[in-house]
């Protein structure tokens, strides 16, 4: 795996633990911004033929 693969995979990741962590708390707004980051990173991965596991945060 190249590095830009483990980098986006990894912000995939933290963005997703993110997002999660805001939904718990109740931050509606946190929320928002967490989705669509990870919006614009799976379609980074999509462009990039990158594969993403799909998860329960989705």
């Amino acid at each position: 795996m190249d590095a830009f693969t483990a980098g986006l995979l990894q912000r995939i990741e933290a963005t997703e633990t993110d997002l999660t962590r805001a939904r718990e708390t109740g931050d509606d707004f946190l929320v928002e911004v967490e989705q669509a980051e990870l919006d614009d990173l799976r379609r980074l991965a999509a462009e990039h033929g990158v594969q993403v596991t799909a998860t329960a945060t989705a």
